[in-house]
């Protein structure tokens, strides 16, 4: 049995999760509401104030399904309660980011600036170096947090660019003089 597919996801009060046919499931919160459309195959069930999933048997495929489904429901749970949020910073002389309305622009030592426009359901916000990406959408969070990382991710030499809060840039020693 799947350790994480087996567990069931806690329904906080507060918030709705509808099951419909098709796997289409609907959580409501306080936040928002997230619909999304699961596999077939697993079996969605919703008791008192907890989401059970079951599987069929225990194909391979069965079983992969398994924990990924519990946990996309547990996410949406998850968002509709709290959000996620992720923190970039920009380091580097003369990098900067500038919002305005619902477009991010991003200085980043080009000839021209780069303009990103927030997502539905996302938004960021801007704090000297560090870029706030917010929402309740786990999956469109991190997916714009990357876009905005590939912009101008770090370099290994003098770690300009732009990286997460939480990661560590592996630095490598410059060139040296002649002898």
């Amino acid at each position: 049995m799947s350790r994480i597919g087996k567990l069931p996801v806690a329904i906080p009060a507060g918030v709705e999760v509808k099951v419909e046919d098709g796997n289409v499931i609907t959580v409501k919160g306080p936040k928002g509401t997230l619909t999304r459309k699961l596999v077939e195959e697993m079996d969605v069930k919703v008791e008192g104030s907890e989401v059970i999933v079951t599987r069929p048997n225990d194909l391979k495929r069965n079983k992969s399904l398994h924990g990924l489904t519990r946990t996309l429901i547990f996410n949406m749970v998850e968002g509709v309660t709290n959000g996620y949020s992720k923190v970039l910073e920009i380091n580097g002389v003369g990098y900067r980011a500038a919002k305005s309305g619902n477009k991010l622009t991003l200085t980043l030592g080009y000839s021209h600036p780069v303009e990103m426009v927030d997502p539905e359901g996302i938004t960021t916000t801007v704090d000297g170096n560090k870029i706030t990406v917010a929402g309740i959408d786990k999956e469109k969070v991190g997916q714009f947090a990357a876009e905005i990382r590939t912009k101008r991710p770090p370099e290994p030499y003098k770690g300009k660019g732009i990286k997460y809060e939480t990661e560590t840039i592996r630095r490598k020693v410059g060139k040296t003089g002649k002898k």
